[in-house]
């Protein structure tokens, strides 16, 4: 019942455009408000069940304010105002409910819940509104000091009834504020888990760590590399012959796919270009068997899409792929994206472009680093742009080694 109770509780007020910032402000609010209703409900009945009616009748009176409160945040949103609201109840309650109780003993230190609203504001409000909030306080405080002598008269509560409210004020106060602390943590690192996972699916997690702690610029040079690129065949009449939806769906069936083979082999997927999918070996993490690993998923990319159909549909890829020198580094301030340069990365390009339906392409560099681990058939030369003739050979299947 409560994880029914608390999800529809918290989204009073809740506002479609509002940032994940302000919905958690909003709805750790909304809960405390409640539990300061229930708190001022239970200790004014307290006190008028003990003969303080007229102290008793303060919590209740903010009880019955506060949930006024709540319900105009519902209908209105205005969250401006119910905080300030809220935060001026909270300080002002204890305030008044000492006086009527004679002072800070015989109010058995009931002011100590107005410490809630600098607290709060901390929570619910700006960070430098805070202090506005905690300077309230302590002068709430220094006046109470001041007053105490012309307001230090025995109330109906005996000495025992005394020790247990100062129990109970001080159990209330740290458990609300506790409780605050833990939910207001607790949904910030959620979000907090949530956006690391969002910029992961962007970035390198090598990257992601040196933005985070380092604001500069992110290039770095890599002596060895492999970069492939796959390309859908005949994709321009075959998007003419789909809808949108269908289109986007097949597509991401198929490069989904891909996304789990660069997990599963350690790569690093560096874009879509419509419908070319890309991906480094090498980067942003070093390793020697970069050529190796790319070839693989290079080979299972080929398996998978030669023994699916997609929508009913029968796909090809032509598949390139080059080794060699690049820069790697990250671009923009907004959309920033991780991107490969260099000649390697351009050759790999022309692999693909050059390259043949369901054929994996790879020139001498690639070739000199997996001739003995995969098995590859010669195929002459292509002119590449640039570049000239360059030898290319198909890979075909890993070379099996005899026992």
């Amino acid at each position: 019942m409560t994880k029914e109770v608390f999800p529809r509780v918290a989204r009073i007020g809740a506002d479609p455009d509002d940032d994940d910032d302000i919905r958690l402000k909003k709805s750790l609010l909304v809960l405390c408000a409640f539990l300061f209703v229930l708190a001022g409900a239970a200790w004014g009945l307290m006190y008028i069940l003990y003969g303080e009616p007229l102290a008793g009748m303060i919590p209740l009176s903010y009880a019955f304010i506060s949930l006024l409160s709540i319900f105009h945040f519902g209908l209105t949103r205005r969250f401006h105002f119910f905080r300030f609201s809220q935060l001026l109840l909270i300080l002002l309650l204890p305030f008044f409910l000492m006086m009527a109780l004679g002072g800070f003993v015989n109010g058995s230190a009931v002011i100590l819940w107005a410490l809630i609203c600098p607290l709060g504001a901390l929570l619910f409000d700006e960070p430098a509104h805070a202090p506005r909030w905690f300077l309230a306080f302590a002068s709430l405080v220094v006046l109470s000091g001041f007053l105490q002598p012309h307001v230090d008269f025995a109330n109906n509560l005996s000495p025992a009834l005394v020790l247990f409210f100062f129990v109970i004020n001080l159990i209330g106060v740290s458990s609300i504020v506790f409780l605050m602390v833990f939910y207001f943590v607790g949904q910030k690192n959620r979000f907090q888990e949530k956006s690391e996972a969002l910029l992961l699916n962007i970035l390198p997690k090598e990257i992601v760590d040196i933005l985070k702690n380092e604001p500069r610029t992110i290039a770095d040079h890599y002596d060895g590399a492999s970069i492939l690129f796959a390309d859908l065949v005949n994709f321009t009449p075959l998007s003419e012959t789909m809808t949108p939806t269908e289109l986007v769906e097949l597509l991401n069936e198929v490069f989904s796919y891909f996304d789990s083979l660069t997990e599963k082999y350690g790569l690093e997927k560096i874009k879509t270009i419509g419908d070319c999918y890309m991906v480094a070996s090498g980067v942003p993490k070093p390793r020697a068997d970069h050529a190796q690993a790319l070839i693989r998923m290079a080979l299972e990319m080929r398996e998978y899409v030669n023994r699916n159909e997609f929508q009913g549909r029968k796909l090809a890829f032509r598949i390139g792929i080059n080794s060699g020198p690049v820069v790697a580094g990250v671009i923009g301030r907004k959309k920033f994206i991780y991107d490969l340069w260099g000649d390697a990365v351009n050759t790999a390009s022309r692999m693909e472009s050059h390259g043949q339906e369901g054929i994996i392409q790879i020139t001498r560099d690639t070739y000199d680093l997996i001739r003995n681990d995969f098995v590859c058939e010669p195929h002459g030369t292509v002119n590449v742009k640039g570049k000239g003739a360059m030898e290319i050979w198909f890979v075909t299947r890993p070379r099996v080694i005899p026992v």
